[in-house]
């Protein structure tokens, strides 16, 4: 009876058929891991974000490989070069090591942008093959009363719901994190153009005490 149909994501999950459990398995999975992606993805960008604050270079492995590239670039000694050009080469060798860092720290936020534009797709699919499946049940039974087109129909429209469920979390947490990395790694280009003169003054003074 319609009456007796369930919105339960567990009871709709029971009641489809074998193409729609596995796409909703999927999606499932899919979810699970889109919010692991987000915890890890937003954790990264407040480190990043914490470590530019406190500029705390002794406890953060990114600032410190950073610097370490810039003192490398800062000791080599190229003839004729301006001061300005090598304050340009180490600053470029610096960020070069940032970029680096900074494809390592947003790890699997391009997965999350996967996420949230196939899932729609997939639930789709899901849906799609449970109105199929459910009009040639109708044909079988020769019934078409809503006692009957009901429960597949929302069976089938559950698997809507459940990539909808997925790619919701994955698109707003693909924006807002990558609008975190966005402003970190402003700070971070701010912060080695200020780290580039330091390193290149210090050389200088210390070259002079020489």
């Amino acid at each position: 009876m319609a009456s007796s149909l369930s919105l339960s994501p567990l009871s709709l999950f029971l009641h489809a058929g074998f193409v729609g459990k596995f796409v909703m398995i999927v999606l499932a999975l899919a979810s699970i891991w889109c919010w692991a992606l987000i915890v890890e993805g937003a954790y990264a960008a407040r480190k990043l974000r914490r470590d530019l604050a406190d500029a705390d270079e002794a406890h953060s492995p990114l600032l410190t490989g950073i610097v370490a590239a810039g003192q490398k670039a800062c000791g080599l000694t190229v003839i004729g070069e301006s001061v300005g050009e090598k304050r340009q080469r180490v600053s470029e060798a610096m960020r070069r090591t940032a970029r680096e860092a900074l494809a390592r720290a947003e790890g699997g936020l391009p997965n999350l942008a996967v996420i949230a534009s196939v899932s729609p797709f997939v639930g789709l699919f899901g849906t799609v093959w449970g109105i199929m499946s459910s009009f040639v049940g109708i044909a079988a039974a020769k019934d078409t009363s809503l006692a009957v087109v009901a429960p597949g129909i929302a069976e089938a429209l559950a698997a809507t719901a459940y990539g909808l469920a997925a790619a919701i979390p994955a698109s707003v947490g693909y924006t807002r994190i990558g609008a975190g990395f966005s402003r970190a790694g402003q700070q971070l280009s701010h912060w080695i153009e200020a780290r580039a003169v330091a390193l290149i003054v210090a050389a200088q003074q210390d070259g002079t005490k020489r």
